[in-house]
């Protein structure tokens, strides 16, 4: 799997009942503190290996340092990253460094998933519900953070999102045996559920009320604070998607914000949403039910 349809990572069969699943990713900072910015892009990486129901156990540093970058901000991010990677119970094995201008770091991570339990973009089926794990306004945010016009507590906020794990929403989409999943990074919410639905053969209708957004979000969107790909992404995406019209351009390009360590989007069978939601407020995980999967193709926004 990942060869042909793009799935969130790369998984090849061990056997008839495991899966080791592969993947990567790393970027440059997206806050000022160098423990935080480790610590999500940690858990960034290793959310692609619960986009597809696995376990991670293993991973590698991937890491460009300023050669005149003071070693104890070097070693914050790296500290970041390891408690980060402790607390998902993965071993980090090493990896490699070279010197670059700008800072970037990641992680190669390995896991293990059940092929029979195994999550993808293809599982999505008509009648599903859709079901959320984290907010969106992500990347307005980083990118105010980059311009210097977030406050303190506003950082706190999308912090606290993006160092958390989909581990819990993860493991709860197991158990009640989801099988369509795809987590939401840099191609937005919009853009990655163009990918399941495309791949599933479905269409997919969202309400815009129900989909939860940072506090500040709308604020940053009406200044017209967003990163570069953000706009990449409604050019790309933006013809697969028909919107209602009383939803203006902020609120559209809020759902095409370029996420960092975004969470999970879930196809839920609608007989079991119910139990679903409930086992998430039990174990402390968000979730919120935004739309639907229907018959035909493309995206609805209403």
């Amino acid at each position: 799997m990942g060869i042909g349809d793009p799935d969130d990572a790369a998984a090849w069969k061990i056997d008839d009942k495991r899966a080791l699943v592969i993947t990567t990713d790393f970027f440059t900072p997206v806050v000022d503190d160098a423990y935080e910015y480790g610590a999500i892009a940690a858990a960034n990486s290793l959310s692609d290996v619960y986009a597809m129901g696995a376990k991670p156990f293993l991973a590698l540093n991937i890491t460009a340092l300023p050669p005149k970058l003071p070693p104890e901000v070097s070693s914050e991010i790296l500290r970041g990253g390891a408690e980060k990677s402790h607390e998902a119970g993965v071993v980090i094995a090493g990896g490699h460094t070279i010197t670059d201008e700008e800072p970037k770091y990641g992680l190669v991570v390995l896991g293990f998933a059940d092929i029979d339990k195994m999550m993808t973009k293809r599982g999505a089926k008509v009648g599903d519900a859709l079901v959320l794990s984290k907010p969106i306004g992500f990347g307005t945010a980083t990118t105010a953070i980059k311009q210097q016009k977030a406050t303190p507590e506003q950082i706190r906020e999308v912090v606290g999102w993006m160092t958390r794990l989909n581990r819990t929403a993860s493991d709860i989409a197991l158990e009640f045996g989801i099988r369509g999943a795809t987590d939401i990074t840099g191609f937005s919410l919009l853009g990655h559920a163009h990918e399941m639905a495309n791949i599933s053969g479905v269409g997919l209708r969202f309400d815009y009320a129900k989909i939860p957004m940072l506090s500040y979000a709308r604020e940053f969107a009406e200044e017209w604070i967003f990163p570069g790909g953000s706009s990449d992404n409604k050019l790309f995406f933006g013809k697969h998607v028909s919107f209602a019209k009383h939803i203006d351009e902020e609120s559209q390009m809020l759902l095409f914000d370029a996420q960092t360590s975004g969470g999970l989007l879930l196809s839920v069978p609608a007989e079991k949403l119910d139990s679903f939601m409930a086992r998430g407020e039990e174990l402390n995980q968000p979730l919120w039910h935004i739309g639907e999967v229907v018959a035909g193709e493309g995206i609805l926004v209403e």
